[in-house]
This record gives structure tokens, sequence and C-alpha cells, in this order.
């Protein structure tokens, strides 16, 4: 993951805070709301982690036939990434 988690949480709550002062969420939890928010932005920028783990593991299987054939490993690597993203319907 590119952020830290208490980069991550400071942006949820900053995000909570914003959707409560704007009256575009009403809680009577807002510790509650911090937590479930972070936790799913951590899943979701978790995503091109786990992408980027099956990415090597596909290519580790084909990496024989990549040194016959001469391809780039990260020509390969981008190339999987994007089809594993368009797969996962994930903006990357």
């Amino acid at each position: 993951m590119i952020f830290s988690k208490d980069y991550v949480g400071y942006l949820a709550r900053q995000t909570v805070k914003h959707l409560v002062s704007e009256k575009m969420i009403h809680s009577d939890k807002v510790g509650v709301l911090n937590e479930r928010v972070t936790n799913s932005m951590i899943e979701e920028l978790a995503l091109e982690d786990r992408i980027n783990d099956e990415v090597r593991v596909i290519l580790e299987a084909f990496q024989e036939d990549m040194r016959k054939t001469g391809a780039s490993y990260p020509e390969m690597f981008k190339k999987v990434k994007n089809e594993l993203a368009r797969k996962y319907k994930a903006v990357l």
C-alpha cells in the first residue's frame, strides 16, 4: 500500500468529519463510523498490492516461456496487471 495506515486513518476521519459537517450523513457513533471508513479505505488501497502479488505468481509460472521468447518482464508485468485490473474492475 502506498500510504501508511495512520495517514489512511487521518483521511478517513477528515472525510467523515466533512460529510457530517455538510450534513451529507448523520451518525451518533462517529468513532465507529471512522473505524469502518478507515477499514474500507485500507481494503480498497490494498487491492493493488493483491493484484501485484497475483501478477508475480502468474509471471513466475510463465518464466521459462518468457525467457525463451525474450519477453520483457516489466512489459509483461504491466500487461498482466492491466488485465487483472479489468477483471476485478479496479481503477489503479
